[in-house]
Parts: C-alpha cells; structure tokens; sequence
C-alpha cells in the first residue's frame, strides 16, 4: 500500500514518513501544495494524508482539485479545529479529519480502516498457483504452511502478485516499494528480492518470482 503525505512541517513530515514506512507502507513526502497535486494527479496512491495550511495551493484548494480527478481516500491531518473547518473538510469529499496534535496509533486505526474502505473496490485476497497472499490481515502462505515476512517483504510480495506476470523494473520496485526518491542504482532491491525468494520459493518445486536480465523481476509459475 502507497501513501502520499502532503505536509509543510519538516519534524512531523519525517516523523509520519518513519512511523508509517516502519507500520509497513510505501510513503511519498510532498512539502508544499504545489508539489502535492503533480504527485497525487501523477501517481497512484491508495491514500492520502493532507495538511489544510500549506504553502502554495493549500489543503482545501489541493482537496477540491483531487476530489474531482480521483476517488483515492484523503484524511485530513491538521491543526484547523473548529468543527466549521471539519465540516469544510468532509464537504469537500474528505475521507477522515483528525486534529493534531494526534495519536500515531489513532492516526494508523484510522488509516487502516480507510484501505479497507478502498479495498471493497479491490481484491483482498490473491492466489499464484498454490500461494494465498491475504492483503488485509497481511497473511502468506503456500500449501497451506505460513509464511512470515517482514513489513517490506509483504509489500513487495504483494506488488508481484497484484502484477503477476507483468515484468516490472527495479525502478518501479523501488518506487512502488520504497520512497520516490529511493537510489535504484543500489542493491537494495535485489537483496530484498533474494531475501523474499529464500522465505517463498527456495522450499518449493515451483517457483513464482524469477528474474528477467538486465530489467528487473517477474512473478509467474515456472517449474
């Protein structure tokens, strides 16, 4: 699952960026409103955390932009209090509005049961030969045996099965997986894949990811 956090505030933009890529999702960073709409109009998120006083377009501006090219879920994060401003927010298509200062954990209940909303247009659950991935109770297995992965595991499992078949780049790995501005000229992704592989593939006769030379990966049954 990819996030996009739009928020001026350099202290609380890094911690939200942490907190919520150690809860196991892809984070985007925008600073300023401007910045915000070319990412949210350009990529595909699966929510969006918005700041209403932001530098250049501001929250209700970038709100009423979003709402009318996308349906994604928007939670507004923000320290406008007066339920005139709640109000405002929700009119304008808003998904959630909680006020700072806030509770991580309220704001990743909240978060979580806005992707749940979104996932009823989804699949929550995935099969590949005999691989069941459970998108919203983070379950893996294979015959029936479970798998344990870590936080970007699942999320890079779950990027191959959605796009199973398809081959995708270490760049789009990367920017699906990691951060945008994450250095896909590093390892990382290759490590990560090689880890995955060892947990879903190494026990098993049939293989499901599989690397395409000099491009990146595909996840597809091969004996």
């Amino acid at each position: 699952m990819r996030i996009l956090i739009v928020e001026d505030d350099q202290s609380t933009g890094e911690y939200l960026r942490k907190g919520l890529g150690e809860a196991g999702y892809g984070i985007d960073l925008a600073r300023n409103g401007t910045d915000g709409l070319f990412m949210a109009l350009e990529h595909t998120y699966d929510l969006i955390v918005l700041d209403v006083m932001l530098p250049g377009l501001d929250g209700w501006q970038l709100m009423e932009i979003i709402r009318k090219k996308s349906d994604v879920p928007v939670l507004f994060l923000t320290a406008r209090d007066g339920v005139q401003d709640r109000i405002h927010g929700l009119e304008l298509g808003a998904d959630d509005y909680l006020i700072k200062p806030f509770s991580f954990t309220e704001l990743v209940l909240r978060i979580r049961t806005l992707l749940r909303r979104g996932a009823t247009r989804e699949e929550n659950d995935y099969w590949l030969a005999d691989l069941h991935i459970d998108i919203l109770r983070r379950k893996v297995s294979r015959r029936d045996l479970a798998i344990a992965l870590t936080n970007k595991e699942f999320a890079l499992l779950a990027l191959f099965v959605r796009r199973q078949g398809e081959v995708l780049s270490r760049t789009q790995i990367a920017s699906q997986v990691w951060d945008m501005n994450f250095d896909s000229d590093t390892n990382v992704v290759d490590v990560a894949v090689k880890r995955l592989r060892a947990k879903m593939d190494r026990p098993f006769e049939l293989k499901l990811i599989h690397t395409v030379r000099g491009i990146g990966y595909v996840c597809e049954p091969r004996q």
